[in-house]
């Protein structure tokens, strides 16, 4: 990926809306992507003691923010 804002990170915010962890994963982040896969996970979870309705929008926007802001510094 290149800079932040990159043609690479929009795909990667892209991907996210459907599945949180996917655009770290298309961008080589597998530590990110396992992350925000267990954080959706948990709050799907959640949803049944009804702090899962509060956490999963967070997550979901969370992850796709993340994924745009991406930026590497190699």
């Amino acid at each position: 990926m290149a800079e932040q804002g990159s043609g690479g990170n929009v795909i990667a915010a892209i991907c996210n809306i459907f599945f949180p962890g996917l655009g770290q994963l298309v961008q080589g982040r597998i530590l990110a992507a396992i992350f925000f896969f267990l954080a959706w996970v948990i709050s799907g979870a959640l949803i049944y003691v009804v702090v899962g309705f509060i956490l999963l929008p967070i997550v979901y926007i969370w992850a796709i923010i993340d994924a745009a802001r991406f930026r590497s510094y190699r």
